[in-house]
């Protein structure tokens, strides 16, 4: 092995161990790669960042554009909510919510389309009173399987058509991932509304859908009496003190109205209703040491919400604002004015002081804020809301325009009149012209650290080729497989990539494995078209950890899973797929 491919392998080796060990984002992890690459002279400093350029990050960033606009205009509500008349049976539940999942996630980013439906599944699942768990790992599933069907539904398929073009100087069209792509994605489907989610713990198949939130358990009102020592005091000192006691105040009412955002110099008086936040246990020491008189918490949510003020839950997603960060009140309030209230993690309420807890990717926040400008809070937190949105009227007008606009480029891509990114960007345009889209929320909606990922990576991709580690790695499988042939090549591709892409990105995924089947598909003289295709789909297979799409790692909280429940779903799942994968991988494009 050369110094070259030592240093390469040396890279990726640390890559995918800082990607498991998710403390570091993954955007800083992959630029860290790149930038060693440089000062290890494997990736030449003029193309560091050649990426940027490319094709494929371009068409991933339009797409994500598209992506929020098609979700802020509602352009997709009316089929959602057309799961609420499919739910009298738990296999009919399932199956209606992949279904419409899988079927927005052909033309939509995989996360935009769980973010429109896991309201509604929330919603329909208090309503039938099933538990989530039942209804929001298949649809995290089924917009992974819903990815596969066409030419922009995931980026593994823009990659690996990237890929491809610099092969064979052929690419991908538009729908040349159907064939394959849409049995896979019924097949899926149905499976897991037949069988699948029988595959979950009974424990949580059996528990009916509430609140994660059971806040009468630790939040309480305490009024000021006339012999209260906290009277006089500031609102600041007061909140000092009960934090000395494991509790903190999270309001203050007087005279029956709510004072929101209360400053720490506000002065305390005689009446005041304090709402509290406390275990059990420091209810009463508070009551010896302040005099406080403590309701039966049978109010407090109602306190916490108006017509001005309301709660919200929502689910924190990778990468976003609050990921790694403490739940420090102060710094929520005074940067995005929203208080958090409680937190959930896999399922259940976390009773420590929040200002203690590091946030993370899968939490679910209980969330309060002025109600005109919540929604756009939760917006620029990154987090996803876990009910239903509400669209203004004028937003909700745009729907069947921007259905339209995106329509057209669609079939200009589907008839080779125009690449993918043009199409694309040309969309976004007439959009902006057209006052759909404002030009100010223009990069609000693209998904930063993905395309810093994606940009990283591909030099670094073409550094694994240029150094010979590809054709080592593809080398080893033509052996592996000599006995078997070619069909036993594909499948092992195929089996490597699905795993791979459980524990890395699946763009990452298909930076290391689509030279790899290029190599091996050329040193076989067999379709490099059908290697790669392969790669496409395999790499959209992450069923068996929360870390391997941020799909999966958005619904571990909210449906209360834990990490072996992925495996008892997903692992039955690949099986499935991979047994039909193969065979329609053949039938459509041979060898």
């Amino acid at each position: 092995m050369t110094f070259a491919q030592g240093a390469i392998v040396a890279i990726f080796v640390a890559l995918m161990g800082l990607f498991v060990w998710g403390r570091v984002r993954h955007d800083v992890v992959a630029m860290g790669g790149l930038l060693a690459g440089v000062l290890l002279g494997v990736v030449p400093a003029k193309a560091a960042f050649s990426g940027f350029g490319e094709t494929a990050v371009v068409s991933v960033a339009a797409m994500l554009v598209l992506t929020r606009t098609l979700t802020e205009t509602g352009a997709t509500d009316w089929l959602s909510r057309k799961v609420e008349g499919c739910t009298r049976t738990a296999s009919m539940h399932v199956g209606a919510l992949s279904a419409v999942t899988a079927l927005i996630s052909t033309v939509m980013n995989n996360v935009g389309a769980l973010a429109l439906i896991m309201p509604i599944a929330m919603q329909t699942a208090a309503k039938t009173k099933r538990s989530p768990s039942i209804l929001l790992m298949p649809i995290s599933f089924a917009a992974l399987l819903g990815g596969l069907v066409t030419l922009i539904g995931t980026p593994p398929n823009i990659l690996a058509s990237s890929f491809l073009e610099k092969a064979t100087g052929r690419p991908f069209s538009m729908f040349s991932y159907t064939p394959v792509g849409l049995p896979l994605a019924v097949v899926g489907v149905v499976f897991m509304a037949t069988i699948g989610w029988r595959f979950l713990p009974k424990s949580r198949r059996s528990a009916e859908a509430e609140s994660y939130f059971a806040i009468a358990d630790y939040v309480t009102e305490a009024k000021v009496g006339p012999k209260t020592p906290l009277i006089d005091r500031s609102f600041g000192q007061a909140s000092d003190l009960f934090a000395r006691m494991d509790a903190a105040i999270l309001g203050l009412l007087r005279d029956g109205r709510r004072l929101p955002n209360v400053p720490r110099r506000f002065a305390i008086r005689e009446g005041d209703i304090l709402i509290v936040e406390a275990a059990p246990a420091s209810l009463q020491r508070l009551s010896e040491a302040h005099g406080l008189e403590f309701g039966d918490a049978t109010g407090p949510a109602f306190q916490l919400s108006s017509d001005d003020v309301r709660l919200s839950e929502v689910v924190i997603r990778p990468g976003s604002e609050l990921d790694g960060r403490s739940g420090n009140r102060g710094r929520l309030a005074q940067q995005f004015n929203v208080t958090l209230l409680a937190i959930a993690r896999e399922g259940g309420p976390i009773r420590d002081r929040l200002d203690r807890i590091v946030l993370k990717a899968g939490d679910v926040l209980l969330l309060q804020g002025e109600t005109v400008r919540l929604n756009e809070v939760i917006r620029l937190l990154g987090c996803l809301p876990l009910a239903e949105r509400r669209l203004q009227m004028a937003k909700r007008r745009h729907a069947r325009p921007t259905l339209a606009v995106f329509a057209v480029a669609i079939l200009a891509v589907a008839v080779n009149a125009v690449d993918l990114p043009v199409a694309l960007c040309t969309a976004i345009a007439v959009l902006v012209a057209v006052r759909i889209l404002p030009a100010r929320e223009l990069y609000d909606a693209i998904d930063w650290p993905v395309i810093v990922l994606l940009a990283a990576l591909i030099p670094l991709g073409t550094a694994l080729q240029e150094t010979g580690v590809t054709q080592n790695i593809a080398l080893a499988i033509v052996r592996a497989a000599q006995d078997h042939g070619p069909i036993a090549a594909l499948g092992i591709v195929f089996l490597v990539t699905m795993i791979t892409t459980d524990i890395l990105n699946n763009a990452a995924t298909v930076v290391i494995m689509a030279p790899v089947a290029i190599e091996t598909a050329q040193r076989l003289h067999v379709s490099v078209e059908t290697f790669v295709m392969t790669v496409a789909i395999a790499s959209s297979c992450a069923f068996l950890t929360p870390i391997g799409h941020q799909n999966n790692t958005i619904v571990m909280g909210p449906g209360g899973y834990t990490f072996t429940d992925y495996m008892r779903l997903g692992a039955p799942l690949q099986a499935v797929l991979i047994l039909f994968a193969v065979p329609l991988l053949l039938l459509v494009w041979g060898l």
